[in-house]
């Protein structure tokens, strides 16, 4: 492990030094931008734009249906880069809603090579509808890459149900999103396949692998934390995930719930559905007088995402008693990667939505996701650039999900060869590994290969 480059946590706070010219904040309402200016939507009226089976009906799937929203807009030459990334690369099959597509380019010019240039420039773009030309040409996907990079079906103690901490599980109810993000930490589960991936898929009929879930935290009683996922739950028909939260509440030991969606911010429309209101009413006054903390996680990486009708969504599920509503981002090139990013998504999250702004990972390391990764030492030091200008409880935390670790803060790092761009990690629980990891074994984590120095790159290549 020793290296002439090696450094701790300690000396790469210290090397951080001068972060960029300082943030100057400027308040910024919310802007839902109107989406008549794209030809396909041109007669879509408020009321249908607000109707969660609207969107759902209007997603984007395809290529002939992005030119059905987008006319003469978006040039050839985009759908030809389009089409060779679902050929060579991509690892999640295109859905996108048409909320999320409206946040694209919003105040591009209506002429075809002004289009298309602002769209294929726009952060929200690039994660969800990558094209080939944002790849990385040399190393798409780093020689450590894995389907399922977190290891979390090895940690299924029944199907779905990954017991990876020792107070924590993650219960996947199903395998589908209402969008899809192509860097997703679950491409190996989640979506349909693609040319490169042939999906791994849940096999038992959703009632038997939730008895299995609620047995298994019945005679586990030392799990007090239940994230529930997928997927995504706002993709579980409502009243089978109500009857599942109310079931889980009423578990004597578990005293956290989180319910992780993306659509708080891709959908907001399904969870302002009065039926939908009315029943997170109902499972948070449970919660309520069980004294159980529950939470609603979502996932926005960009301010443009952050409209209006994701701050009405975030009060709904306030108004209905959910007591927390936070955001897990992910560090992502060309998306989020300033400082300036970072805290106008922040303040988008916080000041605008009333969202907490949580986490922000480094990308995990799936197959042909170089292209996003940032190394280590850029995330230190945005976190350094970031501190001093949210609340301390609304600053967010930079965090690495290390495999079989977990989630460590990256100043948590016990030592790090910067030229080879290996970091190492220490365990402190045996969850998952099935047995302690001991006070000296150390895990390892990488940095994108492109980002390294030359003699990193070299050593690399001699490691094909």
């Amino acid at each position: 492990m020793s290296h002439p480059m090696t450094a701790g946590a300690a000396d790469l706070l210290r090397e951080a030094g001068a972060a960029g010219p300082l943030y100057r904040y400027a308040r910024r309402p919310l802007v839902e931008p109107d989406w008549r200016r794209l030809p396909g939507w041109r007669g879509v009226t408020e009321a249908q734009w607000r109707d969660a089976q609207w969107q759902r009906a209007h997603c984007v799937k395809n290529a002939r249906q992005l030119r059905a929203v987008a006319g003469d807009l978006l040039q050839e030459s985009f759908y030809a880069d389009l089409r060779a990334d679902a050929e060579r690369f991509a690892t999640m099959s295109m859905l996108v809603t048409p909320q999320l597509l409206n946040v694209m380019a919003p105040g591009a010019a209506l002429e075809p090579a002004a289009f298309t240039e602002a769209f294929l420039a726009d952060p929200v773009r690039r994660y969800l509808l990558p094209v080939a030309s944002d790849r990385q040409p040399e190393w798409p996907s780093h020689p450590r890459a894995r389907r399922d990079s977190l290891h979390e079906a090895e940690m299924w103690v029944v199907e779905g149900l990954t017991h990876r901490y020792p107070t924590k599980v993650l219960a996947e109810l199903l395998s589908t999103c209402p969008q899809y993000c192509g860097h997703c930490t679950r491409m190996d589960l989640v979506g349909s396949s693609t040319p490169q991936i042939t999906k791994a898929r849940l096999t038992l009929k959703p009632v038997d692998r939730e008895e299995l879930m609620l047995d298994y935290l019945k005679r586990t009683p030392q799990v007090r934390d239940v994230v529930v996922s997928g997927g995504d739950v706002a993709n579980v028909p409502w009243p089978r995930l109500e009857s599942f939260l109310l079931r889980l509440l009423d578990l004597e030991s578990v005293r956290d719930v989180r319910l992780a969606t993306k659509a708080l911010v891709g959908l907001p429309q399904h969870w302002l559905q009065p039926r939908v209101v009315e029943g997170m009413g109902r499972v948070a006054g449970l919660a309520r007088r069980r004294g159980v903390n529950l939470a609603v996680h979502t996932h926005a990486n960009h301010a443009q995402s952050v409209t209006p009708l994701v701050a009405e969504a975030a009060r709904a599920l306030f108004e209905a008693g959910v007591r927390d509503v936070r955001n897990q981002g992910v560090l992502l090139r060309g998306v989020n990667t300033t400082a300036a990013d970072l805290l106008d998504l922040c303040f988008a999250l916080q000041g605008e939505a009333g969202i907490l702004p949580y986490y922000f990972y480094l990308c995990d390391m799936i197959p042909n996701a170089e292209h996003w990764r940032i190394p280590l030492h850029q995330g230190l030091r945005l976190q350094e650039a970031i501190m001093g200008y949210l609340p301390g409880y609304a600053t967010p935390r930079v965090v690495c999900d290390v495999p079989y670790v977990g989630k460590r803060w990256v100043h948590q790092v016990a030592a790090y060869d910067r030229e080879r761009g290996i970091s190492y990690w220490a365990g402190n629980h045996g969850i998952g590994l099935g047995e302690p990891p001991g006070p000296d074994r150390r895990f390892p984590f990488y940095d994108p290969i492109d980002t390294l120095p030359e003699p990193g790159r070299l050593w690399w290549k001699g490691q094909r």
